[in-house]
């Protein structure tokens, strides 16, 4: 069974819900990304989504943006991630997600990439400016390896287009909590509990929420009705303050560790 839906099935099983994370692999370095993923993980992350980084990240706000741009300067490249998710392999077993947009998998070949992602352990994969009407070899390839396809709704999403990412996708729904790109908010959408009744009137497949969330209430809320939660632009942000700094895993950790006190109510 694939890891992320092992995980989702687990976590119901207990009656609890996803702590999703973020960072861009490769920021500031590959080798720092691997001690983040390992402490993510040994803090009580569900679920771990690593940037692949891309020079004109459509998607993402300012933050992530830069964090993209360090890792580019850094010298990371999609092999190397692969390779990276090799090394974490041998040490953690937690699922792991590549978010990358579509021209870097194009790139590498679409057939070559779902292989070698799974090989190196990789579980599933997020390509924003690849919408699934478009994404049907991509699709096809990852079943092959058993990876999930992960696509996004959001509050502009018609039931139309509802129903195809119901078809076509596996893992989770990542829903975007609002329109625009990533970046903390001080509020959640008034819409939010609206949209996220009519998507999980269409699906038995989680949902879990992302874009924006960062603060203790905004979780709360959100999980009344959300499968998980994905957390990206505050965990950015303790590592863009903290570059070239030994503090960098102590302030990461606690700022993990207080996400996951509101996740799981402790």
């Amino acid at each position: 069974m694939n890891r992320i839906k092992e995980k989702f099935n687990l976590l119901k099983a207990n009656n609890k819900k996803a702590f999703i994370t973020f960072i861009t692999a490769g920021d500031p370095s590959l080798s720092v990304t691997e001690r983040l993923v390992l402490e993510m993980d040994r803090h009580g992350a569900d679920v771990v989504e690593l940037g692949v980084p891309f020079s004109d990240p459509t998607a993402d706000g300012p933050r992530i943006q830069a964090s993209s741009m360090r890792s580019l300067k850094a010298h990371t490249t999609l092999p190397k991630i692969l390779n990276l998710v090799k090394k974490i392999r041998k040490k953690s077993n937690i699922p792991l997600v590549l978010m990358t947009y579509y021209n870097p998998v194009y790139a590498y070949g679409i057939k070559k990439f779902a292989g070698d992602a799974a090989r190196a352990g990789v579980d599933g994969l997020i390509v924003p400016d690849l919408p699934p009407e478009e994404a049907e070899e991509l699709i096809k390839e990852s079943r092959r390896f058993n990876l999930a396809n992960i696509f996004l709704l959001a509050p502009t999403s018609t039931k139309e287009r509802i129903k195809k990412v119901m078809q076509k996708g596996s893992g989770f729904i990542y829903y975007v909590s609002l329109t625009g790109v990533t970046g903390e908010r001080k509020t959640i959408p008034p819409d939010l509990y609206k949209k996220l009744k009519e998507i999980k009137s269409l699906t038995r497949k989680p949902v879990a929420v992302g874009f924006g969330v960062s603060r203790a209430a905004q979780i709360k809320s959100i999980l009344k009705k959300a499968d998980g939660v994905i957390v990206g632009s505050a965990l950015v942000g303790i590592i863009e303050k903290n570059l070239n700094r030994k503090a960098l895993y102590k302030e990461f950790n606690k700022k993990i560790d207080l996400f996951f006190k509101i996740i799981h109510k402790k």
